[in-house]
């Protein structure tokens, strides 16, 4: 039996480590839908493949500047029907950037969760959506959001993966927006959880979990995050604006990373074990939820 990133032994979390490394070798490239379309359509025909090899995958169609786009969506079986976890990843990368940490890691990450989820099912039923255009004032996430609103379809909590992979245990590497760093750590070495109030307990809990694999932060925020501009970089924005309870992922971006949105975000510039232990707490969380 399979537990994708969730490995009991030594030889499972090598595997997995590994298998996280290939996903990153075949996204990692420039890959923005208008400026290097051969990119983008090699790696949305990758995710695609290795989605299907986990159940039948959908392709939920918008329209952006004249063009259809994709966002890709594979639904997992729980072992209940209690509520419904969307946990998503924007596949589009900024012009120039072959996107490593933004967002090759979170790429590989959701892919490792719809292996170990496939074989193993979490309690709740789990909806897997690597997302296009969220850097294009993410237009996959809101033109989903809105259709499963106008579909009155429940949801237990979305979550969004972004930037999993950045690591910097310098003391003064981390950086917050103005009066956070009081409250949290100077050094670059968690992961990030950012949800809005609707998501609360599920934060609490999530964060319990991952912080078994990996240090781990959590930040609550009101009013949909307009207080914190910040807080709604990624696609989970897309569901606070409907009110849904949604939480952020993060490796807090441009807040750690320099190769942000730059030329720079290679391969070589991620802490791949930290990348694996995120997917072991993300995995165990998810599990548990």
């Amino acid at each position: 039996m399979s537990l994708g990133c969730h490995g009991r032994t030594e030889d499972q979390a090598s595997d997995a480590s590994d298998r996280l490394a290939a996903h990153l070798h075949e996204v990692v490239r420039e890959r923005d839908p208008y400026g290097a379309p051969v990119g983008h359509a090699y790696v949305q025909a990758y995710v695609t493949q290795q989605l299907t090899g986990y159940g039948v995958v959908t392709a939920h169609e918008f329209g952006h500047l004249g063009r259809t786009h994709q966002n890709l969506v594979l639904d997992l079986p729980g072992r209940t029907d209690r509520g419904l976890v969307l946990v998503g990843a924007h596949y589009d990368a900024v012009p120039g950037s072959p996107g490593a940490d933004d967002n090759g890691s979170a790429l590989a990450v959701l892919l490792e969760l719809a292996r170990a989820f496939s074989t193993t099912p979490a309690r709740r039923p789990i909806r897997l959506i690597a997302f296009d255009l969220e850097e294009s004032d993410r237009a996959g996430s809101r033109a989903y959001a809105e259709d499963l609103r106008r579909r009155g379809e429940s949801l237990t909590l979305m979550i969004s993966l972004e930037m999993l992979g950045y690591r910097d245990p310098r003391p003064g590497s981390q950086r917050y927006p103005t009066g956070l760093r009081y409250f949290y750590p100077g050094t670059g070495d968690f992961i990030g959880l950012i949800g809005n109030v609707r998501a609360l307990p599920h934060l609490w809990r999530l964060a319990g979990e991952v912080r078994k694999a990996v240090p781990c932060e959590f930040l609550p925020v009101p009013f949909k995050g307009r207080i914190v501009p910040d807080t709604r970089r990624s696609d989970h924005a897309s569901f606070w604006d409907l009110s849904y309870p949604a939480i952020m992922v993060t490796d807090t971006t441009n807040m750690r990373n320099p190769h942000y949105h730059s030329p720079s975000d290679r391969i070589e510039t991620l802490d791949l074990d930290f990348l694996a232990a995120v997917c072991r707490g993300l995995t165990s969380g998810l599990a548990a939820l």
